[in-house]
């Protein structure tokens, strides 16, 4: 009861000084509304660019690595040439892993040619991104099947002419029909639709777009694009039983070594790179960010928390001869310490409450693919901040008002 009490007393006393001093409070709160503004504006931010970029990238698929003749991330002071005088992966050595592997859930080679014309009958549509993969694709990675199926062990081996479209294409190429088992050309050859997409759009960073991609056999795709300056990629999936990927690596390292007669000396001519590896990256860059918005946010804050202080001062000052006759009727030093202390914290509460305010009406604003959200931990962070500061500013003032000696108090008005 004595809690309530205290907490009640000091919001009576809270409000009625924001009320009598509207512009003066105001003006002082403004540093820390900035302040947590700036700070959870750019959390925001970074963490919405981070959500859309991971979901972007889910492309790479969860617990994959990819054997390529390049690197994801290039190794500091080694020369590009190096990477560049590497033999592309092959359908040969493609074919010894998945024969050889253990640790892998699924295994693929995937290869990619762009800008490719499709048409059926008077119906065409240009600039589409044909990807060649072979079975177990879709084991590797999610394909966003909107109605249809993969292609088949035979299909991929025998080099059919069948295809899996994307939305923009279907809807391009057969308006108002259903695809599945239609027909249409490229490069002059009639492949059937096995499969269309579901609508995906582009992600904030690019990235594919599945909507004007085209999967087909990739034996299919050799005969099609394959030329001496082809350059496929494995892709594995580790299993259930090798969580970090590990096994998974060092047994594809191993295999390839063998598959490529190097001896013990000799460094790998091919590279083995971790899906995760883009991420970490990416999140290191979003750490900085983060650092940056507190940089950013905190002088702000600085000035904010002094305006709170000073307002705090002048309260003290204002309410000295009621201080004193409280503490005549007996009202403890904490009393008077928790009164000005819950004042201070609401009064930068109010002010950190009214940049997240700002902060929610920014996420009504369309920023193209960036989808803006506002979450429940930047709230708490926010709100957090505030208190902080709020008890920063106000405790000097407050514990300067407790020690008040009650006789001096009174005679002070």
């Amino acid at each position: 009861m004595l809690f309530l009490r205290l907490t009640f007393e000091s919001f009576r006393f809270a409000w009625q000084a924001l009320r009598s001093n509207l512009m003066r409070t105001t003006l002082s709160l403004l540093g820390v509304t900035i302040g947590i503004f700036a700070i959870i504006a750019v959390f925001t931010i970074v963490d919405s660019l981070e959500k859309n970029v991971k979901e972007s990238m889910s492309f790479l698929g969860e617990k994959t690595m990819y054997v390529s003749k390049w690197p994801f991330i290039f190794t500091p002071n080694t020369p590009w040439w190096k990477y560049f005088n590497r033999p592309a992966i092959n359908y040969a050595e493609y074919r010894h892993l998945s024969r050889q592997v253990v640790n892998a859930e699924a295994l693929s080679i995937i290869d990619s040619r762009g800008n490719q014309t499709f048409r059926n009958g008077s119906n065409s549509i240009q600039g589409v991104s044909v990807l060649g993969a072979a079975e177990n694709y879709d084991r590797v990675v999610e394909i966003p099947f909107g109605d249809g199926r993969y292609f088949t062990f035979q299909e991929q081996e025998s080099g059919r002419e069948v295809g899996i479209i994307g939305y923009n294409i279907a809807e391009t190429l057969f308006p108002g029909m259903n695809p599945l088992g239609k027909s249409f050309r490229v490069k002059g050859l009639k492949f059937v639709v096995a499969g269309v997409l579901t609508k995906q759009g582009t992600g904030v960073l690019g990235g594919p777009d599945f909507d004007n991609t085209c999967f087909i056999p990739y034996k299919t795709f050799e005969k099609m694009f394959h030329t001496r300056r082809s350059e496929p990629t494995i892709v594995a999936k580790a299993g259930e039983s090798d969580p970090t990927m590990d096994q998974l690596e060092a047994e594809l390292t191993g295999l390839m070594r063998s598959r490529r007669g190097l001896r013990p000396v000799e460094e790998e001519n091919f590279s083995i790179n971790r899906a995760e590896m883009i991420m970490t990256a990416v999140e290191g860059v979003f750490s900085v960010l983060t650092i940056a918005g507190w940089v950013i946010g905190s002088f702000s804050i600085l000035v904010g928390g002094f305006g709170i202080a000073n307002i705090m001062f002048v309260s003290v000052k204002e309410r000295t001869n009621i201080i004193g006759i409280q503490k005549s009727l007996g009202a403890k030093n904490y009393f008077i310490l928790f009164q000005f202390l819950f004042e201070a914290v609401f009064l930068s509460i109010l002010g950190g409450a009214a940049g997240l305010l700002i902060v929610y009406l920014i996420t009504f604003i369309p920023f193209g693919s960036l989808e803006v959200e506002l979450s429940a931990k930047n709230i708490i962070i926010g709100l957090g901040v505030s208190s902080v500061i709020g008890i920063l500013s106000g405790i000097i003032p407050a514990a300067a008002a407790a020690r008040l000696d009650p006789v001096i108090a009174i005679r002070s008005k």
